[in-house]
């Protein structure tokens, strides 16, 4: 069966970041990163962690807040099982 454009929206790994509920307009703190990878089993956490090495966060209320392009980038190269290309480090 083939699915609408809207499904499959949906399943997206851009949907799902930026459409998940965050304390921060601006990202995501820690518990609810760790939520959200509980949607994607088999992701290479090797990968992910190395997208987001050094990338730039912000600082509120004492709570670290990662960017939703930061995020979308570290799960699209978890789930591939690669390493960032150079247009997407920013």
């Amino acid at each position: 069966m083939k699915k609408n454009k809207k499904e499959i929206d949906k399943n997206s790994i851009q949907y799902k970041v930026y459409n998940f509920k965050t304390k921060y307009q601006q990202g995501f703190i820690k518990s609810e990163l760790e939520e959200l990878l509980k949607e994607y089993v088999g992701i290479n956490m090797d990968k992910f962690n190395d997208a987001l090495m050094g990338n730039t966060c912000m600082l509120i209320d004492n709570n670290v807040i990662m960017y939703h392009c930061d995020i979308e980038k570290a799960l699209t190269c978890g789930m591939e099982n690669r390493d960032l290309n150079s247009l997407e480090w920013d």
